[in-house]
C-alpha cells in the first residue's frame, strides 16, 4: 500500500507542470500596444493569419507613414515569428523541467529444471529527479524570463528598424526628385552653351565644362535612382511584406522636425531599468547561477531510483517491498561538469557586466547624437535654406533686370538643389538619431539600429551636390 501511494503522489508530482495561458508573451504584447498601437502574437492557425493579412492590406491600402510602417513589421515580420518560437521553445523547456521522467517497469520470470520459479515485478520511479526538480524548474524559471524579455526586445527592435528604413527610403526618394532638378538644368544649360559656341559666341571651354557638369549629374542621378531602389527594398524586407504588396506608396517627404526635444533627465538611469537586454541579461545569469547550483547537486544524485518491487518463488505467497537504484561515482564525480557550469557562469557574469557599460555608453551616445543632428536640421531648415532662396531670389531679379546671364540663373539652381539635398540628408540624420535613441532607451540593438542605412543614404545625397556650376 505504501508503494501504490508513493507510485500515485509522484504521478501527481510529476504531471502538474502546465504552459502559461499567454505563452510568455505578455511584456511583448504590452510593448508592441503602448509604444507601436498594435498587437503581436505568434501566427499559429489560418485564422490568426487572416486576420492578420487583412490588417495589413488595410494598413497598406494608404500612403504608408512610419508608424504603420512599424505596425506592418510587427504584424507579420518573420524575424518577429522566428523570435516567438524561439520562446515557445523556452517555455517548452520549463514545462519539462517540471515533470518527472516516465517510470520504469521491471518484470522477470525465471524457470529451472525442476519446475521451481521465480517472478519478479519492479515499478521504478525517478527519485532523484524528484528531489531536484525544484532546482531545475528554477533553472528554466529564469531562463524563460530571459526568453520573454529578449521576446520584447525583438519587437522593439523589429519596429524600430522598420521606421529607420523607412526614413531612409523617403529620404533618398526626396534626394532624387530635387537631383532631377539639378540634371534638368544642366541640360538646359547644356544645350544653351553648345549651340552658342557654335557659332563663336560663347568659349569652348566654358562649353566643355557645361557638358561635364551635365554628365556628372546625370550620373550621380543614375546612382541616386539606384540608392532609391535599396532603400525602398531594405524597407521591404523590414516589413516582410512580398509580392503586390511590396508596391509601396510612400509619402514625398519626411515629417517636419519637432520644435522642442525632451530634456535629458536621468536617462542613463532611466535606461538601466527599462532596457530589455540588461533585465534579460541578469534574468540569464540568474539561471546561470541555479543552473551551477544545479550541477553540483547532481554530482552526487546522478541516478536516484525508487519503486515498489513484488517477488514470488515458486508457490510461495508474493513477497512486497521496494526497490532503490543508486548510481556510485566512482569514476566520475562531476567535477568536470561543475567545472564547466563555473565557467559558464563567470562569463555570463562578464557578458551581464558588458552589457550593463555598453548601455550607459549607448544612452549618452545616443541622446548627444539625437540632439546634435537635432540642431543640424534645425540650422539648415532656418538658416542655410532661407539664405539659399534669398539668393536665388536675387539671381532671379538680377537676370530679369539683365544684369546677368542664363548660365548663371542655371549655375544658381543647381547650387540650390544640392542645399535643399544637404538640408534633407540632415533631416533624415535627426529621424534616424531619434530611432537609435528609442533603440538605446530599450535595449533594442542601440546605435547598430540601420548604421549602414545612414551611412549609405550620406553618401548618396553628399555626391547629389558634387559637381558644382561654375
Amino acid at each position: 500500500m505504501k508503494g501504490i501511494t508513493l507510485a500515485l503522489l509522484m504521478l501527481v508530482l510529476g504531471g502538474c507542470a502546465q504552459f502559461s495561458a499567454d505563452g510568455g508573451l505578455d511584456p511583448a504584447r504590452r510593448l508592441a500596444a503602448e509604444r507601436f498601437g498594435t498587437t503581436v502574437g505568434p501566427l499559429r492557425d489560418d485564422e490568426s493569419r487572416r486576420k492578420v493579412d487583412a490588417e495589413v492590406e488595410r494598413l497598406l491600402s494608404g500612403i504608408l507613414d512610419a508608424d504603420a510602417a512599424a505596425k506592418v513589421a510587427l504584424l507579420g515580420a518573420p524575424a518577429l515569428q522566428a523570435s516567438f518560437a524561439q520562446l515557445g521553445v523556452a517555455e517548452a523547456d520549463l514545462v519539462q523541467a517540471g515533470r518527472l521522467r516516465n517510470p520504469v517497469l521491471s518484470w522477470m520470470k525465471v524457470d529451472n529444471d525442476a519446475g521451481d520459479s521465480k517472478r519478479e515485478g519492479v515499478l521504478l520511479f525517478d527519485l532523484g529527479g524528484l528531489l531536484l526538480m525544484p532546482l531545475a524548474r528554477e533553472v528554466e524559471t529564469r531562463r524563460f524570463e530571459a526568453a520573454r524579455l529578449s521576446a520584447a526586445a525583438a519587437v522593439a527592435r523589429v519596429a524600430l528598424e522598420a521606421r529607420a528604413a523607412w526614413y531612409e527610403a523617403v529620404a533618398a526618394r526626396e534626394a532624387e526628385r530635387y537631383l532631377a532638378d539639378v540634371v534638368e538644368a544642366a541640360e538646359i544649360g547644356r544645350d544653351l552653351s553648345v549651340r552658342m559656341a557654335r557659332v563663336g559666341n560663347w568659349p569652348q571651354a566654358s562649353a566643355a565644362r557645361d557638358q561635364l557638369f551635365y554628365a556628372e549629374s546625370l550620373a550621380q542621378l543614375e546612382r541616386a535612382r539606384q540608392h532609391t531602389v535599396a532603400t525602398r527594398e531594405r524597407l521591404v524586407r523590414a516589413l516582410g511584406v512580398w509580392g503586390p504588396r511590396a508596391e509601396l506608396k510612400l509619402p514625398e517627404r519626411l515629417p517636419a522636425l519637432p520644435e522642442q526635444l525632451a530634456e535629458a533627465g536621468d536617462l542613463e538611469n532611466q535606461a538601466m531599468r527599462q532596457r530589455f537586454d540588461i533585465s534579460a541579461a541578469r534574468a540569464g545569469l540568474e539561471g546561470t547561477a541555479r543552473a551551477l547550483g544545479l550541477t553540483r547537486a547532481n554530482r552526487f544524485v546522478s541516478l536516484l531510483e525508487i519503486g515498489p518491487a513484488r517477488v514470488r518463488e515458486g508457490d510461495h505467497a508474493w513477497m512486497r517491498g521496494y526497490e532503490l537504484e543508486l548510481a556510485i561515482p566512482l569514476f566520475d564525480w562531476g567535477t568536470a561538469k561543475v567545472a564547466k557550469a563555473e565557467s559558464l557562469y563567470m562569463q555570463a557574469a562578464a557578458e551581464a557586466a558588458r552589457v550593463a557599460i555598453d548601455a550607459r555608453s549607448e544612452v549618452r551616445e545616443s541622446w548627444q547624437g539625437w540632439r546634435s543632428a537635432w540642431e543640424l536640421a534645425r540650422h539648415y531648415r532656418d538658416e542655410i535654406v532661407p539664405l539659399r532662396k534669398r539668393i536665388s531670389d536675387e539671381q532671379l531679379r538680377k537676370y530679369n533686370g539683365m544684369l546677368i546671364g542664363v548660365f548663371d540663373l542655371l549655375a544658381d539652381a543647381g547650387q540650390k538643389a544640392a542645399t535643399v539635398n544637404a538640408a534633407i540628408a540632415a533631416q533624415r540624420d535627426f529621424w534616424l538619431a531619434d530611432v537609435r535613441m528609442q533603440a538605446a532607451m530599450l535595449g533594442a540593438g542601440g546605435a547598430e539600429v540601420a548604421p549602414a542605412m545612414a551611412a549609405a543614404g550620406q553618401g548618396a545625397t553628399v555626391q547629389a551636390g558634387a559637381g558644382a556650376p561654375h
